[in-house]
Formats: C-alpha cells, structure tokens, sequence
C-alpha cells in the first residue's frame, strides 16, 4: 500500500504539502492513521509538480523521513498542482527509484494506492518499472486518463481483490478513485487537496466513499460513482 496526495490550486510550496502538515506524508511513512493494509511507507517516495503545464519529478527509493535534501529544498519548490506519495512495496516487488510514484506519460503524473495482478494488465513496453503500480499507470496512459473510471471498473472486474486508489493531475484537473482503500477531500479558499488521509485535524475535510470518481478542476469537486 501507499498514501498519496494530490494539489489543484494557487502556487504553494511542496513543504506546505508534505513535510509541514502535523499528520502529513513525511509522518504517513512510518506512522499513517488510516492505513489498513502494512504499517510503514518507507520503501521510496516521489514528488511530481508541474511547471506551467510541464511535469517535473524527483523520485527516490529511500524512506521519506531521512531525506536531508528534500527537507532543504521543498520550501523553495512551489507549484500549482502537486501530486506526491510514499511508498510501501507489495511484497516481491523491486524496491527502485522508477517503482515509486508519481508515474507519468510525459503530461499526466499518477500514483496508484494498492495492489492489483500483473495478470489481468497488459504487458506495456512504456511502462518505467515491472511493478503492479507502473504496469497499472502504463495501461491507464494507453487507454487515456479521461476514461480513469472505466479503465478501473475493468480491472476491478478483472481482478476482484484489487485495491485501485488512483490519483492523477494533468495541471489543470485532478482525477481519483476510491476503490478499495480511503480517501479525503479538504476544499481550502486557495485550493483543494486530495489525500488517502486528512493531514491535519481541520473539521474541513470530507471522507469520499468506497468506489467513485473524483473530478477537481477550477470550478470545483465532483464525485461519481464506479
């Protein structure tokens, strides 16, 4: 499993996001509140934002908390759509830089909270790792980001056991699925975050049920059902 985190909104800096929230991913990776399945994210994390409408990531296979470098500079990183995660590998599954998410097509960036069998994903030569996560990234890319819910209804279908938590950001919209593990929504005046749990306390946030789609752009969230 993993817990991810995604931005739409004015510019913030990364930090704002990830490292200086009470409960925020630095903390989710050894110590998360609502994660059901493995107790630690700390088998690498990735931070992707955009630049204008250009995709900018850095990755790392390390754990999130002793990470000196990205302490130091995601004050000075400021974007207006983030989506970050940390990592908690599937057992079996390499632990590499290219296996954590954000995974991204060269427009889209996306982070898979779950698991899903390798078998029922077609093999993608544009995949960038042979973990179930970028295999599941290659083949929303190749079926188009816009058609996110069906593309995880039939891998859902596929494999009944999965856990499909997808959250993905194109710089100006944010898309989510729930299925199978939590997700939150928190509308700020600046923006909206999306994450697989609140990172603070605000009375703010909204908990999104099991098996819908989430739509964040300018105007606004939607939520439909899978």
């Amino acid at each position: 499993m993993c817990r991810h985190l995604g931005w739409l909104g004015s510019p913030v800096s990364v930090a704002s996001l990830v490292l200086e929230p009470v409960n925020g991913l630095a903390v989710q990776s050894y110590s998360p509140r609502r994660q059901s399945h493995g107790r630690l994210n700390a088998d690498g994390w990735g931070i992707g934002f955009y630049d204008g409408r250009t995709p900018r990531r850095w990755r790392s296979a390390a754990p999130l908390w002793g990470d000196a470098s990205l302490a130091s500079v995601a004050p000075a990183l400021h974007s207006h759509c983030v989506v970050a995660a940390v990592r908690s590998a599937t057992v079996g599954m390499p632990i590499e830089p290219s296996a954590s998410a954000p995974f991204t097509d060269g427009t889209w960036l996306l982070s898979h909270n779950g698991v899903v069998d390798r078998a029922v994903l077609p093999v993608s030569r544009t995949a960038e790792s042979t973990v179930d996560s970028a295999l599941l990234a290659a083949h929303i890319f190749a079926e188009g980001p816009d058609r996110l819910a069906d593309t995880i209804v039939s891998v859902g279908t596929a494999d009944p056991d999965a856990r499909l938590n997808v959250l993905a950001a194109d710089g100006v919209r944010l898309l989510a699925t729930t299925w199978g593990d939590t997700l939150s929504v928190l509308e700020r005046a600046d923006g909206v975050v999306v994450a697989s749990e609140p990172y603070d306390d605000d009375p703010d946030w909204h908990d999104i049920p099991d098996r819908q789609l989430v739509e964040v752009t300018s105007r606004g969230v939607t939520c439909t059902p899978l």
